[in-house]
């Protein structure tokens, strides 16, 4: 039994990692209509500004702080510079830009720091939790991610700009309507989900510890754990990505084994598109034709 806990509440803590990378796959989403393939290498390379920035002397909680900062600067950039002028481009020409951003992140990164691992600092690795069921590192991407959900859910439901954002992705033709500046809307949109990508990034990077590879197989969960909840559902990707995280602990401790646990992330990618691809809490979108 104590096994079985264990591993629910270490499902637990890799499944609000899952969410929070689910998260921005999910805010893209909504306001393109397309998955931003690069997200988990966005959120590597924000990582390793992080790692710099510990390495150079500064305390963690500032270099956390600092990096979320350049983070969402950045995501603002790529869409005003790169996304902007494909607005109107086909489908496929923008899916290769997000390949591209992909493979430029990866390499960009390995040029700079190198290929070779890199341990990433936890202010809560020593952290005694007083029972064996779960670590000081695991309660603390519990309660960063909680704390994280929770100012956004503040923010979209409380907010003049929280409420313009939604406005802008459900109907920007409306939202133009009545004065709300959708393009902006977008950029700020991109730099939220590459801020909640970087706090992701930081707080998987202890554990996987830190790569140019790191996030390939966190992304793949996160995929998972966006369409399994509904990839238009914000709510949804945070449900998906701790269903996700537990099971996938789960099957892999009790049934497959750990060496095939991509594998159970790409069976429930398959069965959630061919079963329900609107996910478990998904809107179905019917078109008039």
């Amino acid at each position: 039994m104590d096994i079985l806990l264990q591993q629910i509440i270490s499902g637990l803590a890799s499944g609000a990692i899952y969410a929070s990378v689910a998260l921005a796959l999910v805010m893209i989403y909504n306001t393109t209509g397309h998955i931003n393939f690069a997200q988990g290498e966005m959120a590597m390379f924000s990582t390793y500004i992080a790692w710099a920035l510990v390495t150079a002397g500064l305390p963690y909680w500032l270099a956390f702080v600092l990096t979320v900062a350049v983070s969402f600067a950045g995501g603002v950039l790529i869409e005003r510079v790169v996304l902007r002028p494909l607005h109107n481009a086909p489908v496929m020409a923008i899916i290769v830009v997000f390949i591209g951003m992909l493979l430029a992140f990866n390499a960009l990164a390995g040029w700079i720091w190198g290929f070779l691992l890199k341990e990433f600092p936890s202010p809560a690795r020593a952290v005694a939790t007083g029972t064996p069921l779960f670590g000081g590192h695991d309660l603390f991407i519990l309660i960063v991610t909680l704390a994280e959900l929770v100012l956004l859910f503040l923010f979209f439901r409380h907010t003049s700009l929280g409420l313009a954002m939604r406005a802008a992705a459900q109907n920007p033709a409306s939202a133009r309507l009545v004065g709300v500046r959708v393009g902006w809307m977008l950029a700020l949109g991109w730099g939220m989900a590459a801020a909640i990508g970087a706090v992701a990034g930081m707080l998987v990077a202890p554990i996987v510890f830190l790569d140019p590879n790191m996030m390939a197989g966190i992304l793949l969960y996160a995929f998972a754990a966006a369409l399994l909840g509904g990839i238009t559902s914000p709510g949804g990707a945070v449900a998906g990505g701790l269903i996700v995280g537990v099971m996938e602990n789960l099957v892999g401790t009790f049934v497959i084994g750990n060496e095939l646990k991509l594998t159970f992330a790409l069976a429930i990618v398959i069965c959630v598109l061919i079963f329900k691809p609107s996910g478990l809490f998904g809107k179905v979108m019917v078109k008039r034709v």
